[in-house]
């Protein structure tokens, strides 16, 4: 994703918003009597990550968990880059076609109709996703993936696609046997040692988790209404700048996948965003820097890390576009 604005969706919060006297620093929650956190927090709007304060929700940024997807929890191989998602759909969401693999779906090549396309006139406040109090599981979210138009055959291009990662998550519960919720939690957040990264839900936050805000009717509302109450593949676990960190060095520890070296291969060149696209994260366009963005409803989330030196800059914000200034800032 771009950083003014990101073409994708968020996976995690970003940086947190104030309370009514102190309007836009470092608290959570806009209710006064909330205190800040002893350390930041990231919500989904935020990018995976989250805002200031306590644990912020992420956005998009999810791409991670992702590829987790490709080696998921649960017996090792179940899901391989040729799985054809066909295979594991049934007669469900027909709209996909036959061809599409697992790869097609990571790399964003699928060509498959979203609920949520990037390439459609929305703007961010807009209600996209219908009765969100509903999409508790990823088996939920199957209404709203249904019906959608190929808009390319498989492979034949680069198209950001936030359905994808949803369908990506179907099929690995459905290989696995396995809830795409707990898949996460076995094979990314308990090996990275993750313990202040989880999959809340919007109506049942801890004390330490920032609420998304973003600007309708002129004051600040909580996004509540504008995202799923639980996050799926797309995007939207609460998390925190410290545990970003360590999946960072989790993930080039392999820890979390066997072959970092092929998840993070350039896969395709993206230059309308000046990056490139491995397996569920964006490149830098000429050096070897990996990176999550998210960006999302009151939340935006920019994480790049360095290899070489082992470097992490992680920016999370409960707002959406919060993370950018400070991310262009220490990302250029």
């Amino acid at each position: 994703m771009s950083s003014s604005p990101p073409t994708a969706r968020c996976v995690c919060p970003r940086a947190c918003r104030a309370t009514r006297t102190r309007s836009r620093h470092g608290w959570p929650r806009r209710d006064e009597g909330t205190p800040p956190s002893d350390r930041p927090v990231l919500r989904r709007a935020a990018v995976d990550g989250r805002g200031g304060g306590g644990r912020t929700h992420r956005g998009s940024a999810t791409p991670r968990y992702r590829t987790r997807r490709g080696t998921p929890p649960g017996p090792r191989g179940a899901l391989k880059l040729d799985t054809t998602a066909r295979s594991l759909l049934g007669r469900d969401l027909p709209q996909i076609a036959d061809g599409v693999t697992v790869e097609h779906l990571l790399t964003h090549t699928s060509g498959i109709g979203d609920y949520l396309d990037e390439e459609a006139d929305t703007a961010i406040i807009d209600y996209v996703i219908g009765a969100a109090h509903e999409l508790t599981s990823t088996e939920a979210f199957l209404p709203l993936l249904d019906g959608h138009a190929t808009k390319f055959a498989p492979g034949e291009r680069f198209g950001y696609c936030n359905g994808g990662f949803v369908v990506l998550a179907l099929l690995a519960e459905r290989a696995c046997g396995i809830g795409y919720h707990d898949l996460v939690r076995q094979r990314v957040l308990l090996p990275a040692g993750m313990t202040s990264t989880e999959f809340l839900r919007s109506d049942e936050l801890t004390a330490d988790a920032a609420v998304g805000y973003l600007p309708l009717d002129g004051v600040d509302r909580s996004n509540v209404f504008h995202l799923p109450v639980l996050a799926s593949g797309d995007g939207g676990i609460h998390t925190t700048a410290e545990d970003i960190s360590a999946f960072w060095r989790a993930l080039f520890a392999g820890d979390i996948v066997d072959r970092v070296d092929e998840v993070v291969r350039p896969r395709r060149d993206v230059p309308e965003e000046s990056m490139r696209y491995g397996l569920g994260f964006w490149l830098h366009e000429s050096t070897d820097t990996v990176l999550l963005i998210g960006y999302d409803a009151g939340v935006s989330f920019k994480s790049a890390h360095d290899p070489r030196t082992g470097t992490t800059r992680t920016v999370i914000s409960n707002t959406t576009p919060g993370a950018w200034p400070i991310a262009d800032a220490l990302m250029p």
